[in-house]
């Protein structure tokens, strides 16, 4: 699987915390899922374009 999430941009949004070396990990992986519902939500409407929306 793709990066998707930069570990660094997620350790600058919770700055005052530690973040294991896990959490990008797991947050790849959601982000992962999200957009695969996303599209298929597209999909199913008849569009190839991904909105907001489809999220």
């Amino acid at each position: 699987m793709a990066d998707l999430v930069v570990k660094s941009k997620v350790k600058e949004a919770v700055s005052d915390l530690s973040v294991s070396a896990d959490v990008a990990e797991k947050l790849n992986q959601l982000v992962a899922e999200l957009l695969a519902r996303g599209a298929e939500r597209a999909k199913a409407n008849g569009r190839r374009t991904l909105q907001a929306r489809d999220l």
